[in-house]
């Protein structure tokens, strides 16, 4: 009698999902932030917290709760393999939903850029054994698959376009005091630079295009090497106009010579294309540089 032979339990599926990011910035999303997964695919991941070890490291555990075939499901995974010239990350499922019909389950996501053109393909590559016959092989959850990477590929996009609308203006302004005085002047002692220029700024109140003006701002970075400090506009009437507003304010010495050159960076995005940019602000970063710098020259 032909012995008939028993169906494998073990199996392989995948699949290939072409997108428009690039291979790095879909391979970060799952070795780097995979907690950022839920805020692309919100309706299929609800989170990604970390147990053990360091995001996008081997044999760190990471915990899923997602939603599969209508109903909500967690996986608790250790991440077998990184490769990040290949954006290729491993994760082997080791509680959770599927271990109650699998014995093993291994996925792999690997991203290749597109041959000849922008974008990528993401390559899912899941591997299993099941407990028994009656266990359907996992095509749901590769459709699954496939709905999460479109949606992080559009979240990708939707991140570029912001960064996108974030615009810069700077100038320069020559000043002949040094570039350690003039920083003070903003990171030690900005309550005195009303007394500089006593007609553009009246404690911290603006004073431009005629109008008086406020704004409340956060200090975001310092650094007294560098002569650099960057204030970010919390409040007050630029937000009117702007999402976000970051100044920063860097002096450098002048090379051979006494002196030194003031840099102002603006780095803001308008809440619509009507508002206009804020070239007279940058005006009024030149005259307040260059009324400092006749105060601290009077002071010696």
């Amino acid at each position: 009698m032909a012995k008939t032979e028993a169906p494998s339990l073990v199996g392989k599926l995948e699949t290939e999902v072409e997108i428009k990011a690039s291979a790095g910035q879909f391979h970060h999303m799952f070795a780097g932030k995979p907690h950022h997964v839920s805020k692309a695919s919100p309706g299929n991941i609800q989170s990604c917290d970390l147990h053990e070890g360091d995001w996008g490291t081997v044999g760190s555990i990471v915990f899923w709760n997602y939603v599969h075939d209508g109903e909500a499901k967690v996986a608790k995974e250790r991440i077998e393999a990184v490769e990040p010239e290949k954006n290729l990350i491993t994760f082997r499922v080791i509680e959770g939903d599927l271990m109650k019909e699998y014995k093993s389950f291994l996925i792999t996501i690997q991203v290749t850029p597109k041959h000849g053109g922008p974008g990528s393909i993401v390559h899912w590559h899941l591997e299993y054994e099941k407990i028994s016959d009656e266990v359907a092989h996992p095509e749901t959850l590769l459709q699954f698959c496939v709905e999460v990477s479109q949606e992080i590929d559009e979240h990708l996009l939707s991140e570029e376009e912001e960064v996108k609308t974030t615009e810069t203006l700077e100038t320069e302004v020559e000043i002949k005091a040094s570039a350690e005085k003039f920083h003070h002047m903003f990171a030690g002692k900005p309550h005195h630079v009303s007394k500089a220029t006593p007609g553009n700024i009246q404690s911290c109140d603006l004073h431009e295009d005629g109008e008086a003006k406020v704004a409340k701002e956060r200090i975001e970075a310092v650094d007294p090497e560098k002569n650099l400090i960057t204030f970010r506009v919390i409040e007050g009437d630029l937000m009117k106009e702007y999402k976000s507003f970051v100044i920063t304010i860097q002096v450098t010495p002048k090379h051979g010579g006494s002196g030194s050159v003031v840099h102002w960076h603006f780095e803001y995005e308008k809440i619509n294309e009507e508002v206009a940019h804020p070239e007279t602000l940058l005006q009024f970063a030149v005259e307040v540089s260059k009324e400092i710098d006749e105060h601290l020259l009077a002071e010696g």
